[in-house]
């Protein structure tokens, strides 16, 4: 009887052990729920009025040039954002690229709080992307491509573009890139926001994109970060996938490069289907009339978080338009994006004012 009374006990305590890893297991697992209206409001007080670029070193054509152990240029990176710190500017939107974590896990998660505690000494947040349909469709590891005379972005790669769908098994890499660095950075309280995937359905892909934003967003909530997470509005016309966004993002972003009248339409309609807090991840392309001098106010005055594209004129060459390539590589009459010369000097000074007096810099 004793022993019975033994082997009841083991195999009661055996049970109850399973019960609780399997139970630990899954709440550890399942994805978390979208923030409420309530927690993302209150989240989006904490950071004032965020202001800043889409950035990337004026010495890098590309994500993989930025980040790669080789090309990672922490001193540019110093200098560049001390310019943006000195007109007032208080955040930074960065894409990452799933290559260069792949061929050295450990080193760009170092560059990467690198580049944290760099944009931290000049008093900036950080706003990381993962992927992005826009661009090249293939990429390669090591040295990149010189830039193409007068042709805005000629380098810039997708992530992870054609090679998905080519090779389905590159998923499984994805997933763990993406939780991988959420596990790193997940209470990081220099990063604002996660922007999950740049302007999906880019390139013709529409809703080819629609798979792989799903899971992006599955898999970031799996991993529970602190911080928001997003995926910005672009493309109204895709509308399976702008629905999907808006619905599953914590907090709203999107693009516009339209002039006063088509961003006022745009951040009406928004705010019609969100009660989120509204941050535009990209603006400013000067010959369409997107402008510091009628967007940063607008986007101030509707408390509406404000990243124009570009901050240095370098390898990327977007002070060239899209549609306006200049393959003799003169310098443009009018420059499509950026604010300053390599060389640290304003594009246009009045510009530089402008916003030195928005974001109360002088």
């Amino acid at each position: 009887m004793k022993n019975l009374k033994l082997y009841l006990a083991l195999v009661l305590f055996t049970l109850t052990f399973q019960s609780c890893i399997t139970r630990n297991a899954s709440v550890s697992t399942a994805p978390r729920e979208i923030w409420t209206v309530e927690k993302a409001n209150t989240w989006y007080q904490q950071w004032g009025w965020l202001r800043g670029s889409d950035f990337i070193p004026s010495t890098a054509i590309n994500q993989l040039e930025m980040w790669q152990k080789d090309t990672f240029d922490p001193a540019t990176i110093d200098k560049e954002l001390g310019w943006g710190e000195s007109i007032g500017m208080n955040s930074m939107r960065v894409y990452l690229h799933h290559l260069a974590w792949q061929q050295d896990k450990e080193g760009f998660k170092k560059r990467v709080a690198q580049y944290l505690d760099i944009a931290e000494k000049h008093k900036m947040s950080t706003l990381f992307v993962f992927f992005d349909d826009c661009w090249n469709a293939t990429y390669e590891a090591g040295k990149q491509p010189a830039p193409q005379p007068g042709i805005h972005n000629s380098g810039w790669v997708r992530d992870p573009g054609d090679r998905l769908f080519d090779d389905p098994t590159l998923t499984d890499t994805l997933e763990a890139y993406v939780k991988d660095i959420l596990a790193t950075f997940k209470d990081d309280k220099r990063i604002v926001l996660w922007d999950l995937y740049n302007e999906p359905g880019n390139s013709n892909y529409g809703n080819k994109s629609l798979p792989l934003l799903k899971k992006v967003f599955e898999w970031a909530r799996s991993a529970n970060p602190s911080q928001p997470l997003s995926v910005g509005v672009w493309n109204k016309s895709l509308k399976e996938l702008t629905d999907y966004q808006i619905k599953n993002s914590d907090i709203t972003t999107y693009h516009n490069y339209g002039d006063p009248q088509d961003h006022q339409q745009w951040i009406d309609t928004l705010r019609s289907v969100s009660k989120r807090p509204l941050i535009c991840t990209e603006y400013m392309a000067r010959s369409r009339n997107s402008l510091f001098s009628n967007i940063m106010p607008l986007l101030k005055k509707e408390n509406i978080g404000a990243y124009n594209w570009g901050l240095v004129a370098g390898k990327t060459n977007t002070k060239y338009a899209w549609d306006l390539p200049m393959k003799d590589g003169k310098e443009p009459e009018l420059w499509f994006h950026e604010i300053f010369n390599p060389d640290g000097t304003p594009y246009k000074q009045a510009e530089v004012d402008l916003i030195k007096q928005l974001t109360g810099k002088r």
